[in-house]
């Protein structure tokens, strides 16, 4: 009989799961038309005051569709482009969205931004979905499915050392200097811009591993790292913790994305 309940809510699961990736695949789509409108490198911004990243009224329009489509009665909701609300906090379920993720890289034209949805249960990212609509790469999983690109599955990865590595690190960190330290470590560091999607090109087997030792928002990450996590790799903090999420201060102080070898293997060499 235990067995039986067991399976029951296995089943139960699995639906309200794929009810909730065919919720994320539908807001993608309908993010992808929002932007349409806006051309990448020739768009007009402003400068928020607060760190002087650049807004345009393409992130805002994204924002509206997500949050129309995406939370339904008794779920939570953080965004980037929405004033926060405290409320959050009490609710089980919330959806942790970045409109553009890398609106620097779209006001540059520079194809390395993209759409990030996350979905986090009990402080868990558990389903996400990124979309880069300048290249059309659509990556899509929960910890029950695993990970589809554009539609087709993702087969499981190897877990495999930080020895030959690619390693995905931020454009502007890399501009800075602060990846100077590992001009001398065992693994090429290749330049791109939005976190969540290089956290989704890991979970698609794009590349091996992202990180970043800076803080970074869990709008930034939520959705990337319910891939890497559905992918059935690891995401920690420097220190070897997981990072939860739906926080009362939205911001990590860093993380960590790929396989878990690889990842020990980086925090043995350069704690």
């Amino acid at each position: 009989m235990a067995r039986l309940f067991h399976d029951i809510e296995c089943t139960l699961g699995m639906i309200s799961r794929t009810e909730d990736l065919s919720r994320i695949e539908a807001a993608l789509t309908a993010a992808s038309e929002a932007v349409r409108p806006f051309t990448p490198g020739a768009v007009a911004y402003e400068t928020k005051a607060e760190r002087g990243d650049p807004l345009t009224e393409a992130d805002l329009a994204v924002d509206r569709v997500l949050r129309t489509m995406l939370p339904a009665d008794g779920e939570g909701w953080l965004s980037e482009e929405t004033v926060d609300d405290p409320d959050r906090l009490r609710l089980r379920r919330c959806w942790v969205v970045d409109p553009i993720d890398g609106t620097r890289e779209f006001v540059q034209g520079i194809p390395e931004w993209c759409v990030s949805i996350g979905l986090v249960e009990d402080g868990v990212p558990v389903a996400g979905g990124v979309l880069n609509p300048a290249t059309g790469e659509r990556v899509v999983g929960s910890l029950e499915t695993g990970v589809t690109l554009n539609g087709s599955s993702v087969p499981p990865l190897d877990d495999r050392s930080l020895e030959g590595a690619r390693v995905f690190a931020s454009r502007s960190e890399v501009g800075r200097g602060e990846w100077a330290r590992f001009h001398e470590a065992p693994f090429e560091v290749v330049p791109c811009g939005s976190v969540a999607y290089k956290l989704a090109l890991v979970a698609a087997g794009r590349c091996d591993a992202t990180w970043t030792l800076v803080p970074k928002h869990e709008w930034d990450v939520a959705g990337g790292a319910a891939l890497v996590r559905a992918a059935g790799l690891s995401v920690i903090h420097a220190d070897g913790t997981e990072p939860r999420f739906n926080q009362r201060s939205p911001l990590l102080q860093d993380f960590l994305a790929g396989p878990a070898r690889l990842l020990q293997e980086f925090r043995a060499h350069w704690a």
